[in-house]
């Protein structure tokens, strides 16, 4: 007879098996992203949350298109396969304009865009480094990018075109 510990130790059992699926998840994807961390993440009212595998050393792009621009949109890049939205898909609207390959993605609740696909890489996500939570981040390097004349600066820039490629 378990008595009063009776329902805690029929549960013991799930929830030792939700605990080491966690630990072999998380073992998997440290050895999947060798070389970086799992950063988390979201908008203002925690309506959106998302996970990203990155460097703990970010590069980040400081675009002066005219939407970046307005925005102070800076952002690092990063394949579509190391990032998760964990919450919030409903919460998500987008904006688009010009060629429409830029998704500017954003929380229909407290507006703020914390990752958008990037037209210079449709098979990524742009994640807006101030979006993250605190202690995944080691350094930050800025680059600025020349968006108001996008086609030129795409055709000089020699490695932004392959940034969401694995």
């Amino acid at each position: 007879e378990l008595g009063a510990q009776r329902e805690r130790w029929e549960a013991f059992p799930e929830a030792a098996e939700a605990q080491l699926r966690g630990r072999a998840k998380l073992l998997l994807d440290t050895f999947e992203y060798q070389g970086l961390v799992k950063h988390t993440g979201g908008c203002h009212c925690g309506a959106v949350r998302f996970e990203v595998w990155a460097s703990a050393d970010l590069h980040i792009f400081d675009c002066n298109c005219s939407i970046c621009k307005k925005k102070q949109n800076k952002h690092f890049i990063v394949p579509a396969s190391r990032f998760k939205l964990l919450k919030g898909a409903e919460s998500i609207t987008t904006y688009t304009f010009n060629t429409h390959k830029a998704q500017h993605t954003f929380c229909k609740k407290c507006g703020v865009q914390s990752f958008y696909t990037p037209r210079s890489n449709p098979g990524g996500f742009g994640i807006a480094p101030h979006c993250l939570d605190e202690g995944t981040v080691r350094s930050v390097v800025t680059e600025e990018f020349n968006g108001s004349d996008w086609e030129k600066a795409m055709k000089e820039h020699k490695t932004i075109k392959n940034m969401s490629k694995e």
